[in-house]
């Protein structure tokens, strides 16, 4: 490895500006001597020798740490399950050399005798860079969970949407840069308590412009924490009912039954009742039937084991009960109650059909009439 051969080059040319040379005898110590004494810009020759050693130091330390430790530290994260060391790597690599320049500077600079300003401007500077490299990682760490929480929800399924996320994304990036130049600004003696007020008049007077828009633009970060449905629940928003297909900044868009596409303002969303058929675990389906009065009384009894095997016989479904409930006005009334052990309104619908076919074909099979409103009308002649 060539660093550790650079280290000893180092220290070998920088000894002669550390060892005493005061040592007796020959010119020519004396003469480097009287060189290393001559004073220019208030430091000596030796001091800027020092100086500039340090500064070498400095700069092959950091490239060695640039080079060999991050490498080492890539190829170790590389071989762990998790990816947030990969994550620390990552920002590590993208320590430039305006960083590594800039710390090498400042540690030089502590070994000369400089006027006040050159070190207040080393330490703008030097602020300047830590904080923009501060950002830029605090950014990277933002991406990271992000990214994380739009590829998997608490349930560890994937989400569907990301229109939320991204928006909060972006805002907390601004926010922090926000804060950055609020900091540098204060940090070179610029008041920031005039300019602050007047964003706040500014924004007083844009959210009573924007008022509508921020209701909605909230509401939608009410939806993303509240998370009342997500993408792919069949909602019922008052009469209407749809597919939650995208829950954006400001709207969220239905697709009805119907095939059409209903745009709902957010804050509508969180200011009425919501029923969310995503979040069933089971659907409950009650319905009645009526068979005409001629039906004898083995059939009427036989009715309860045809729907019995009918319902057993559909996927998803499983009979709750079957009853022979009431006379009606033109009718014998039987009440079934079933359950669809999914929550996808297409297997329900599914489910239904199927019941409702396999019950016609049954009754047809065992001469069973459905009834339909009739009225009958008796004669009687009179002698």
């Amino acid at each position: 490895m060539k660093t550790p051969l650079a280290f000893a080059s180092l220290l070998l040319s920088c000894a002669p500006a550390f060892a005493a040379t005061s040592a007796p005898g020959g010119d020519q110590v004396g003469a480097i001597d009287s060189l290393l004494a001559i004073a220019f810009l208030g430091n000596t020759v030796r001091e800027y020798a020092i100086a500039l050693c340090v500064f070498l130091l400095v700069t092959v330390l950091l490239k060695f740490f640039e080079k060999v430790v991050v490498s080492q530290l890539k190829a170790f994260a590389a071989k762990t399950k998790t990816d947030l060391d990969d994550m620390l790597v990552e920002i590590l690599e993208r320590l430039g050399w305006p960083f590594y320049g800039t710390i090498s500077l400042y540690a030089t600079i502590q070994f000369l005798a400089v006027p006040a300003s050159v070190h207040s401007g080393l330490d703008t500077l030097a602020l300047f860079v830590g904080v923009y490299y501060a950002v830029v990682s605090a950014q990277r760490v933002i991406d990271f969970f992000a990214a994380r929480s739009a590829q998997t929800g608490g349930d560890g399924k994937a989400k569907a949407d990301s229109s939320v996320l991204d928006l909060m994304v972006r805002l907390a990036k601004y926010s922090l840069w926000v804060v950055a130049v609020v900091l540098l600004l204060q940090n070179v003696g610029i008041r920031v308590d005039a300019i602050v007020a007047g964003l706040g008049v500014g924004g007083i007077a844009i959210a009573f412009a924007l008022q509508a828009i921020l209701t909605d633009v909230f509401s939608s970060f009410s939806i993303y924490f509240d998370k009342p449905f997500k993408v792919g629940d069949t909602i019922l928003v008052g009469t209407d009912q749809g597919v939650v297909k995208k829950i954006g900044i400001k709207t969220t868009r239905l697709q009805t039954l119907q095939g059409d596409e209903l745009v709902v303002p957010n804050r509508l969303l969180t200011e009425t009742k919501i029923n969310n058929f995503g979040k069933m675990r089971e659907r409950f389906v009650m319905f009645h039937f009526g068979v005409t009065y001629d039906t004898s009384t083995p059939k009427l009894k036989k009715i309860s084991e045809i729907v019995k095997e009918v319902v057993s016989a559909v996927e998803h479904a499983e009979l709750d009960r079957v009853h022979f409930t009431k006379f009606g006005d033109s009718a014998l009334i039987y009440e079934v109650r079933y359950a669809v052990k999914t929550n996808d309104i297409y297997q329900y619908l599914d489910a239904q059909q199927a019941i409702n076919l396999a019950l016609k074909d049954a009754f047809e099979k065992e001469k069973i009439e459905f009834a339909f409103p009739t009225q009958t009308i008796y004669l009687q002649k009179q002698a």
